[in-house]
């Protein structure tokens, strides 16, 4: 489970700031014409005023950083004017001035397949993932109780999913949409997750191994004769079986998403995994304009080399044509250890870093970081 996962519940606030349609045209920004592009992950922070915002921001601009990620659909709520599900807060009304007096790029970051609106749930459970026991992912969620994931082969399913992505891309001051959770369910989380959950995965176990959809399985079924549930007793060790998850994932990004995006000619985006077998998420074949891996070396046991280590593997899976910027765990890191996990991106030829999350960079976090990246 990704460090999202732990720190969203929290990072959401519920009051309300509603936004009328009054957003301020503007052209987008482009990329700097630097070396490395950095980017930022931030929560909505309903609560946090437009002065903040525009701190904030600013902060993030002097240190370095050139592109922030903005949450605004959860899998529940969102944070703009416009989506499918019901709006918190219109948080862009606030972010985007700060943005464009700054010269920030802005993201729209979304999850992209848990659902876990009761409306949707309730009038659509069809659209839902199984797990290998036949259960819903919406009524026997795995690990946590968010994790409701949508059916990757389902046509409803695909169909809600591109409308969250057409909703954001018709918003003209983002310049791109960033897709997050775009992946099953862990079949196996992180070692260092483990021991919270009083859980010891050694195998694939049934409850967490995704999916099992009635969609899924008729088109799997037809495909290569047999039923996946029913048939296959040793799904992990199953080439067809394995793969065929993998694609059904990389057809709704590839044939379903990113087309929809580019009709509006937004940069699409997307927060993976360096572990990426055990989601399904074959990220390196997917048709994205960069690459954000999550190389948060504490979930995995192991030291800062972790980022060098996964950031040179991302670009060779990627085969050095697509720009992978090193996702940094900032928890996990203290301000002075800053210019190890920057330099350790590097060394792995990183195009830039994101930072997780802006909320979680102190003033030292920053002071040390604008050093780093101006020397």
């Amino acid at each position: 489970m990704d460090k999202r996962t732990f720190l969203k519940n929290t990072a959401l606030a519920t009051t309300g700031l509603i936004l009328g349609n009054q957003l301020t045209s503007c052209k987008i920004p482009q990329s700097p014409p630097k070396k490395y592009k950095n980017w930022v992950w931030a929560h909505p922070h309903v609560n946090w005023s437009a002065d903040t915002w525009k701190m904030k921001v600013d902060k993030a601009v002097e240190s370095g950083i050139h592109a922030m990620l903005v949450e605004v659909y959860n899998g529940t709520n969102t944070f703009y004017e416009g989506g499918q599900l019901p709006m918190v807060a219109n948080v862009l009304e606030k972010i985007i001035p700060a943005c464009q007096s700054s010269g920030m790029e802005l993201h729209a970051w979304m999850w992209t397949m848990p659902c876990n609106a009761p409306q949707i749930a309730e009038k659509h459970p069809e659209w839902y993932a199984y797990n290998g026991l036949g259960r819903p992912a919406h009524t026997h969620p795995a690990y946590v109780s968010y994790y409701k994931f949508l059916c990757p082969c389902h046509p409803g399913a695909q169909e809600f999913i591109k409308g969250n992505v057409t909703a954001l891309s018709k918003i003209s001051e983002l310049a791109g949409v960033h897709l997050d959770y775009v992946r099953l369910p862990d079949v196996i989380i992180a070692e260092g997750l483990q021991p919270k959950y009083n859980i010891v995965q050694d195998k694939e176990y049934p409850p967490y191994d995704y999916s099992y959809s009635p969609s899924c399985r008729e088109k799997f079924k037809a495909k290569h004769g047999i039923d996946p549930l029913t048939d296959i007793k040793e799904p992990a060790s199953h080439k067809e079986w394995v793969q065929f998850r993998r694609d059904s994932v990389t057809h709704l990004v590839n044939d379903i998403l990113v087309p929809e995006a580019k009709k509006y000619n937004k940069q699409v985006t997307a927060a993976v995994f360096p572990n990426w077998e055990n989601v399904r998420q074959e990220w390196h074949r997917w048709n994205l304009d960069g690459f954000l891996p999550m190389l948060y070396h504490n979930f995995y046991l192991r030291d800062m080399d972790y980022i060098a280590e996964h950031t040179q593997k991302a670009n060779e899976r990627l085969k050095n044509k697509k720009p992978v910027y090193s996702g940094l765990f900032i928890p996990s890191i203290k301000a002075e250890q800053i210019s190890q996990a920057v330099a350790e991106a590097q060394k792995g030829k990183c195009a830039g870093i994101s930072l997780f999350d802006l909320a979680s960079m102190s003033d030292e976090h920053w002071q040390v970081l604008k050093k780093v990246l101006q020397a």
